[in-house]
């Protein structure tokens, strides 16, 4: 048996007077990061050349600026050292290397805030859920979490249209046995498509940000000429917002159906491990390249296809498989216009098709290798 964990994500609905708690909950803990960061950046420039002291120096907590700060004491004092803890996650990735240097959180940031489970002190109830300071507040629970998972944490958000949502974690044990690997696809990555497999299916993603661009090319001009802060701007904030969010949700929606679908006819997944980031950048295909959301749909493939004993396996990004041709082995360069693979014996196919096919074959050479 091995433990795992799970997040449900629901709407929450706050009345007036938690409304205004969040808020100041969400400030306070911005608050508080940005004073930790600010006191953890003098001590950089003062030790940054001296590794081994800035391991050693111990920084404040929450409870110090208490005393200054005397509305710190009202909100949820879990979510203060929470953003303590977010703070020595981002020290430890800059000091890995493995990200920037961590910056200071203003307004636009990102609002929300992360309680831990102490005592009982978060519970659902028949449509409500109890949170630390907030008491009970009203949630549209669309699935219910099995009496066997057992809550961990709370992470309680705000969106730029006003919505308020709780991803709820939790903890389960499961004993999940490796499926036996008999059916494998590959996936190949395409612009318009998501992917193409090698089963010559194409996912036919709806591109819905391209689908909206209009209507929000529109909404964020009538935005840009009205004025700053007022009413009249707010709403039409409200509109472009609500636009974005449309499109994130019709996106994530999507890529849920086709991840459970692949992990449910499939034991074992291939993709090239790519980076997005680095295409997007280096051909200029960067709207594109966010919209149909391949990161994000090899994410919930992952964890999807983990649960039941199945695989998801990356090769090598410099792995030919567009240049290759999956009938006889032979190699020939290929421009990103051609869009038909023709090779010296005579196999002709689609070239997200070919690529496919050779993603697939050197995805099985490497579960054999295993």
């Amino acid at each position: 048996m091995t433990k795992q964990n799970k997040a449900f994500k629901f709407r929450l609905l706050p009345n007036k007077e938690q409304a205004v708690l969040l808020a100041k909950t969400f400030g306070c803990v911005r608050l508080v990061y940005n004073k930790m960061l600010s006191e953890r950046q003098e001590t950089y420039e003062k030790y940054k050349d001296d590794k081994e002291m800035l391991k050693k120096k111990k920084f404040p907590t929450p409870a110090k600026y208490k005393d200054e700060f005397p509305f710190l004491k009202e909100v949820d004092s879990l979510a203060l050292a929470n953003a303590q803890m977010n703070l020595q996650k981002a020290y430890k990735n800059f000091f890995e290397g493995n990200a920037e240097f961590p910056k200071f959180k203003n307004r636009k940031s990102k609002q929300s805030y992360t309680t831990n489970m102490v005592n009982g002190n978060i519970e659902l109830q028949d449509g409500h859920i109890k949170l630390p300071k907030l008491k009970l507040v009203k949630i549209k629970q669309h699935r219910q979490i099995p009496d066997n998972f057992k809550l961990k944490s709370c992470t309680i958000s705000r969106t730029k249209s006003g919505k308020y949502y709780v991803s709820v974690l939790t903890e389960y044990e499961r004993d999940i046995q490796p499926k036996k690997i008999e059916n494998v696809v590959g996936l190949d990555f395409a612009m318009s498509e998501l992917y193409v497999s090698s089963e010559n299916e194409k996912a036919n993603y709806p591109r819905y940000y391209r689908v909206m661009s209009e209507k929000l090319a529109k909404a964020q001009r009538i935005l840009s000429k009205r004025k700053k802060g007022s009413a009249r701007w707010n709403k039409q904030r409200l509109v472009v917002a609500k636009l974005h969010e449309k499109v994130a949700n019709q996106r994530m929606n999507f890529l849920h159906h086709k991840s459970k679908e692949l992990a449910s006819n499939f034991d074992a997944v291939v993709i090239e491990d790519l980076d997005m980031k680095g295409m997007s950048q280096a051909l200029h295909f960067g709207k594109s390249v966010h919209d149909n959301g391949w990161g994000m749909f090899t994410t919930f493939l992952a964890y999807k296809l983990k649960e039941q004993g199945k695989q998801l396996i990356k090769i090598d990004k410099w792995f030919p498989s567009t240049k290759k041709c999956s009938c006889c082995g032979a190699e020939k360069k290929m421009s990103l216009s051609e869009r038909t693979y023709h090779c010296i014996c005579g196999f002709v196919a689609d070239r997200d098709y070919n690529s496919a096919i050779n993603i697939q074959h050197e995805g099985i050479r490497l579960l054999a290798l295993a």
